[in-house]
Parts: C-alpha cells; sequence; structure tokens
C-alpha cells in the first residue's frame, strides 16, 4: 500500500476524513497489505482514494455513491465527460438559477443519473448531502447561479480523473450493502476501517443511524477475525463521548482536532476531536 498525501475526492460528506488520513494511515502501518482493505461506510471515499491498497472491499447503503464510483472505475465516467456535463449544466444554472437546480434534484430523483448526483453535491446548500424518507435528494439550493466556474469544474475533473487513476489495476470492488454483510466478508488477512454515521450529528445523510446501531457495530467490530480501525467523535464544545472510553477500554484510542466546515447549522460547524480507535 502507498502512501498518497490527501486529496479530496469529486463527492463531499458530512464528515469527511480527508484531514484524518495521515494519523489512519499511520494506525494501519502494521497491516501486511496481503487482505483487503474493508470500508463498510465507505461516504465520500476519502480515505480508500488517499491510502490506494492494491485490494479493497468498499461498501455503503448509499447506492449513488456506489454507482458514480463504480462508473468512474469501469470508465463509463471519466474527466472529459464529466468536463461537457458540467459545463452544459453550469450554462442552464447560469441562466436559470434555483430552476434550474431544482429541475435536476428533480430529474435525479427518477432516473438517479450519476453526473447529476454529483451536481447536486456540488451545488446543495452547505454541502449538506441529504435524503428523505423516500430516498429522494432533498438538500435545497445553495444559491449561487455562478457555483461552477471554470476554475470550480476543472477542480472536480482534475477530482474524477484522479480516482480513476487511483483504481486503475487495482483489484478493488464496490458494493451497495449493509454494513453486516460487508463485515461477514473479512479474513484474517484484511484489515477494516469503519466510519459509520455519527449518531445524533448526520441522521439524514442517507440512513438513519442510532446509539443501538453504534452499540451493534462496536460489538461486531471486536469479534472480527482482523485487525480494525474504527472512527467516530470523541469530544466537542459541549461534552464527551464517554460511551466511546468506555466500550473501548483497554484499547487504543488516538484523537486529532479539527474544523468541520459542513452542516446544516453553526452548532454542527464547530471544532470536533475525532477518535480512532485501532483494534
Amino acid at each position: 500500500m502507498r502512501k498518497y498525501s490527501a486529496k479530496a475526492p469529486p463527492i463531499k460528506t458530512q464528515g469527511i476524513k480527508t484531514k484524518l488520513v495521515p494519523l489512519i494511515w499511520e494506525s494501519a502501518s502494521s497491516w501486511s497489505g496481503r487482505g483487503r482493505w474493508i470500508e463498510p461506510f465507505l461516504g465520500s471515499g476519502a480515505v480508500l482514494f488517499n491510502l490506494s491498497p492494491q485490494r479493497a472491499l468498499a461498501g455503503d447503503t448509499n447506492e449513488h455513491v456506489i454507482r458514480l464510483y463504480s462508473d468512474i472505475q469501469r470508465g463509463r465516467i471519466t474527466a472529459e465527460k464529466t468536463r461537457v456535463y458540467l459545463d452544459k449544466e453550469a450554462e442552464f444554472l447560469r441562466r436559470d438559477g434555483a430552476e434550474h437546480y431544482y429541475r435536476v434534484r428533480a430529474r435525479f430523483n427518477e432516473q438517479h443519473e450519476p453526473l447529476d448526483f454529483l451536481f447536486l453535491n456540488r451545488s446543495c446548500f452547505n454541502g449538506l448531502m441529504r435524503f428523505n424518507g423516500k430516498g429522494g435528494f432533498n438538500t435545497p439550493f445553495c444559491r449561487k447561479p455562478e457555483r461552477f466556474r471554470q476554475s470550480y469544474i476543472t477542480r472536480i475533473c482534475n477530482q474524477v480523473g484522479w480516482t480513476a487513476q487511483t483504481m486503475a489495476g487495482k483489484d478493488w470492488e464496490f458494493v451497495c450493502a449493509d454494513w453486516r454483510t460487508v463485515l461477514k466478508c473479512a479474513s484474517s488477512a484484511d484489515i477494516v476501517y469503519a466510519d459509520p454515521p455519527y449518531a445524533g450529528r448526520f441522521t439524514d445523510y442517507f440512513n438513519k443511524w442510532t446509539d443501538t446501531d453504534s452499540t451493534d457495530l462496536e460489538l461486531f467490530l471486536k469479534g472480527l477475525p482482523c485487525p480494525f480501525l474504527y472512527s467516530m467523535w470523541a469530544e466537542n464544545k459541549y461534552r464527551r463521548n464517554d460511551n466511546l472510553y468506555e466500550s473501548f477500554d483497554g484499547y487504543d484510542i488516538r484523537t486529532h482536532e479539527h474544523f468541520y466546515h459542513l452542516g446544516s447549522t453553526e452548532s454542527l460547524r464547530n471544532k470536533m476531536t475525532e477518535a480512532l480507535v485501532v483494534g
């Protein structure tokens, strides 16, 4: 496995781990690399793409994330195709503003086209990817008709090109599946990196996530036949996650403080101490 300087992938999600890549890399350094890097909560893909293992199993219940990266992997979506698409949609957005954003949102919720998903992800309010109970993308417009300037389009296209290059020649499998299904595939030669939604914080990313879900996952991780890394919040300006420290008493818990820029309210955009449990 080769170490990369942390780069941003084309998809933005709440809790993106780009800033934590060095800590995660260091914490995974004892893994032999013979098996697969397994992520049951792929999210943005920032950790997977930056660490770039030779073999990987990447799962998520968000079918749109999985479809986008699968299409990039197969060459159905390229940097060039992304530019053609964004150039066209940017012109409509400049002309019609919010009206066009909501046209694309309605089209995406009906047809589920990956490039429409990318467009919405990069032009929605506060970068907050959110879905309703029926699975429809429902985040409002960012109110910036000039959102897709040429420099911004170039940045996104470069990110698409980078992800494609990173996957080239590697044995990576993307699956839309529940975390239990993904983790049941783990063998002793593998390593698992679990970055679930944070209970009480990212409740509408795609599926609800509760304290009970967190407890179930923690118990499952402890029973794995392979090493694991587990991301969870440790502390913020309001409180400390005592449940985490009680659940993983005796484990190596490493922390990193950084600032969240994504969130629906100011109260969710604060300094956060992240924990990485090494098991």
